[in-house]
């Protein structure tokens, strides 16, 4: 018997041990090279800033930390405040319409790369691969009762996946000012304990355990994914035409009318969430690519060309057409725009955000007092709100028509501590003959980074009547 025979038979005996899964039993998806597996090793490596920012410094200070304590957000030389929080609804806003626009052209890549649940799932299962051995050995440990070297490997791939578990939590809180130290230390609080915990028991139920489950059934992405593809979404896609009717590949025998597709299902053992690609576009299906994979594999090996599962739209399947492009597509020029006015929006408020803010109060109980002199006073409260990480000195001063305005106390300079918001009590006095119809006042608060005015109005009885 040839080794290309030897091998295909090989396929049938694996696709023997595959049941479905229908949520009664694990997965335990066979790991095969290719393309496909080699993008998402590169997903993976794509998440290593995560674990890396926390250790970054910039200026002497955490170059990326969330102080929710003392409501600052730091993000390199940028110092976010509550009161600039609007930005993240553009954030969410961009990464929501942008995952849409996605979806509507090349399916779920998101879910089948990207996603935190797969890039921890592939490794959390990837240790049990290398731990346990092959899909077909730890079907049958699985079924095994419980001895020394069945609970010797369950230790040892449970304490693995514990320990990534946590690694994830832990590194999750050093974005929020908790350190190693703090650990090791027992110096955490009940709510960094708690999330620590939840995050890290999070990862090892769902990415241990629940793994395609949490696709199909928890996550709600792949109910709502049907609204954002169309018949020209290029997606993960079995050439029925080419592939029916399937029948066993024999040595030695040629079935007339068969298709390309030997029913190895091996793009079946390979699919993480247990979906079959022949039985059209499921929801379960989390555009990957490892059935390709598989298939070119078992193809190249049976002598015929590759493809039969591929990267193709319904329409280029049914009809033989190209997909339209992408500027002529009216959802994807919608998603476009709206894409385009959150990165202005969020562009616009980066580029204007300031070191510091200021408003300006009027009293309004009473808003004006007539003094003994017969001049006219009112009382102003000036917020400044320091944005920095650094004490800052401001300079104060007013501007107005108003003759011989004059504050109760020289103004200048004024000390506003680290992210806070400091009042500062003005009042000025004028004669109502000098006020006239002009009753504009701006206030102007400079500081070594920027200059902010506010104007507001200057009160007298002729103003009233």
């Amino acid at each position: 018997m040839s080794d290309k025979k030897i091998q295909i038979e090989n396929l049938y005996e694996e696709d023997e041990q595959w049941i479905q899964n229908l949520g009664d039993e694990t997965i335990h998806a066979k790991r095969i090279g290719g393309k496909f597996r080699k993008f998402k090793w590169i997903a993976i490596l794509l998440w290593t800033p995560f674990f890396l920012s926390p250790y970054m410094m910039w200026n002497g200070k955490q170059a990326i930390m969330f102080d929710t304590e003392n409501r600052r957000y730091h993000l390199f030389d940028v110092t976010i405040f509550p009161q600039d929080i609007w930005m993240l609804t553009m954030v969410l806003l961009f990464l929501a319409i942008l995952l849409a626009a996605v979806t509507t052209v090349v399916g779920r890549v998101f879910c089948g790369y990207f996603c935190f649940q797969t890039i921890w799932t592939d490794i959390f299962t990837w240790v049990e691969n290398k731990i346990e051995g092959t899909p077909a050995k730890r079907r049958k440990l699985d079924k095994a009762p419980m001895g020394f070297n069945k609970f010797k490997l369950k230790i040892i791939k449970h304490v693995i996946w514990i320990a990534i578990a946590l690694f994830s939590g832990v590194t999750w809180m050093l974005y929020f000012g908790v350190t190693w130290a703090d650990y090791f230390n027992a110096n955490i609080t009940t709510t960094t304990l708690t999330i620590t915990v939840a995050i890290a028991s999070g990862a090892y139920v769902f990415a241990g355990f629940m793994r395609e489950q949490s696709c199909m059934w928890v996550c709600p992405y792949a109910r709502i994914q049907g609204a954002m593809v169309d018949n020209q979404t290029i997606m993960p896609t079995y050439d029925h035409y080419r592939g029916e009717s399937r029948g066993k590949l024999k040595r030695g025998e040629f079935v007339e009318g068969n298709g390309d597709c030997i029913d190895c299902n091996q793009c079946v053992t390979v699919c993480p969430t247990g979906v079959d690609i022949r039985k059209g576009q499921e929801y379960g299906c989390i555009t990957c690519g490892l059935c390709i994979d598989a298939c070119d594999a078992v193809m190249e090996k049976v002598g015929k060309p590759k493809g039969l599962i591929r990267y193709t739209s319904l329409d280029e399947l049914e009809f033989n057409r190209t997909p339209e492009p992408i500027y002529k597509r009216p959802r994807v020029i919608v998603y476009s725009i709206i894409l385009v006015a959150a990165i202005t929006v969020l562009g616009y408020g980066m580029g204007t955000l300031s070191s510091m803010d200021l408003k300006v109060l009027h009293d309004r109980q009473p808003l004006f007092v007539q003094l003994s002199d017969g001049s006219i006073r009112n009382k102003y409260e000036l917020k400044v709100m320091n944005k920095t990480d650094k004490d800052m000195q401001v300079d104060i001063s007013v501007i107005s028509q108003i003759k011989e305005l004059k504050p109760n106390k020289p103004l200048g300079m004024v000390t506003i501590p680290i992210g806070n918001v400091k009042s500062i009590f003005v009042y000025l006095s004028a004669y109502e003959q000098n006020v006239g119809d002009n009753h504009e006042v701006t206030f102007v608060v400079r500081s070594d980074k920027s200059t902010l005015e506010y104007k507001t109005t200057f009160f007298t009885p002729g103003s009233m009547r």
